[in-house]
């Protein structure tokens, strides 16, 4: 039973992601850069990291997602937000400085703790960006995390913090986003017309 669960939260990881993709290259939207570098290696260690914990199909979500993950960095090279701001310079050292503590442990436990410091990290300059200017970004990628996530933990095959972890931090995450997009495109109607 837990192979199509984990089957259909690597379904919410592409429809989540398409569209996004889409809006990125149409220029509907502005992926944070900085946001985008530091997820792409936070969640190859995350992957690895559940898999080394015994997630097992659990950990299908999370390669789907990982793909589009890279691909998304990629293109927000081009096509992402340009506003950078000291503050999200310093976000970003904070999060690879925490590479180095992931990078001189073996314990999959302690790195994927460690990666979703570092993820919460990464994920500041996106909101501080999105609350500004909520038209950089859409719902969907981030409402779709949460129902992926929430299927990753019901398809996992061993629980333990190195499998959880993550998918918990990131469902409260991905429905503070959706939250703050749909909030404030609410509040600003200019903001919904991008």
């Amino acid at each position: 039973m837990k192979l199509p669960i984990a089957i259909l939260a690597g379904i919410f990881a592409i429809i989540g992601n398409i569209p996004y993709l889409r809006d990125i290259i149409k220029k509907r939207i502005q992926p944070h850069p900085y946001t985008w570098l530091v997820w792409t290696i936070v969640s190859c260690i995350i992957f690895f990291g559940q898999i080394a914990k015994g997630a097992g199909v659990g950990a299908i979500g999370s390669g789907a997602a990982e793909i589009f993950t890279v691909i998304i960095f990629l293109f927000s090279l081009r096509y992402g937000f340009k506003k950078i701001r000291a503050i999200d310079t310093v976000f970003l050292i904070v999060a690879l400085l925490g590479l180095i503590p992931w990078y001189l442990t073996h314990d999959p436990t302690i790195s994927v703790i460690i990666a979703v410091a570092i993820d919460l990290c990464a994920f500041a300059p996106t909101v501080r960006k999105t609350w500004l200017d909520t038209r950089t970004e859409t719902p969907m990628l981030f409402g779709m995390n949460v129902l992926r996530h929430i299927l990753m933990l019901f398809s996992l095959q061993a629980y333990n913090i190195a499998t959880t972890l993550h998918s918990i931090v990131m469902i409260i995450m991905n429905t503070g986003m959706t939250i703050i997009i749909l909030f404030k495109k609410n509040m600003d109607p200019e903001s919904s017309s991008g």
